[in-house]
C-alpha cells in the first residue's frame, strides 16, 4: 500500500519536494532534503503530554534530509510507551519542540514536528497510530488508516520508502 503524504510544498529541480521550517522565535530554521518515509498523527499519552495537544503529527525522515541552520537544538531524554529512550530536540531560546529521535525506530531518522513547518498544511497523516490513547472527542476521518499500537511497516509503507529505510538502516550500520 503506497503513502497518501499529500506534499503542496515548491518541487526541486531533481523531482524532490522542498519543505522548510522553523521554531516560534525563528533562532533555528530548517529544510528537508527529501519527503518524508510517511507521516504520523500519534495519539499516544506520551505525545499529547509533550505537545499539550490531542495528537502530535510528525513527518518520519532521515536525518541526513534535515539541514539546521541556526543554534544546536537542545534536547532532553525521555522513556517512550515502548520502554525505549526518546530524545525530544527543542529550541534553547522559544523551547518549540522540533524534532525528536526514537530509539526504538530503525536507521538514523527524526521524527519532524508538522507543525513547526512553514507550510503545515503541505502534509497530512498517512497513518493515525496509539489510538488507543485517542482522547474520545477525537475523530479519526473516515477511511484513514488507523491503528490502536503500531503498524507492520512491510503492510503500510510504500516500496520507495521501504527502499530508503533499508538503505538507511545499512548507512547507519
Amino acid at each position: 500500500m503506497g503513502n497518501i503524504t499529500t506534499i503542496q510544498a515548491g518541487a526541486r529541480e531533481d523531482g524532490g519536494v522542498e519543505l522548510a521550517g522553523r521554531c516560534a522565535c525563528g533562532k533555528i530554521r530548517y529544510r528537508l532534503g527529501a519527503a518524508p518515509l510517511i507521516v504520523h498523527a500519534c495519539h499516544c499519552r506520551d505525545c499529547q503530554r509533550i505537545t499539550g495537544g490531542a495528537f502530535v503529527i510528525n513527518l518520519w525522515i532521515e536525518r541526513k534530509f534535515v539541514a539546521r541552520e541556526g543554534p544546536e537544538p537542545r534536547s532532553f531524554r525521555l522513556t517512550g510507551g515502548s520502554g525505549k529512550p526518546h530524545d525530544v530536540f527543542f529550541c534553547g531560546v522559544c523551547g518549540t519542540y522540533l524534532w525528536s529521535f526514537y530509539h526504538g525506530a530503525p536507521g538514523e531518522a527524526l521524527f519532524v514536528r508538522a507543525g513547526t513547518l512553514d507550510r503545515p498544511e503541505a502534509v497530512r497523516p498517512d497513518v493515525h497510530i496509539f489510538t488507543r490513547g485517542k482522547l474520545p472527542w477525537v475523530q479519526i476521518p473516515a477511511g484513514a488508516r488507523a491503528f490502536e499500537t503500531f503498524y507492520k511497516i512491510d503492510e503500510i509503507w510504500s516500496e520507495a520508502s521501504k527502499a530508503r529505510l533499508k538503505a538507511n538502516r545499512t548507512e547507519a550500520a
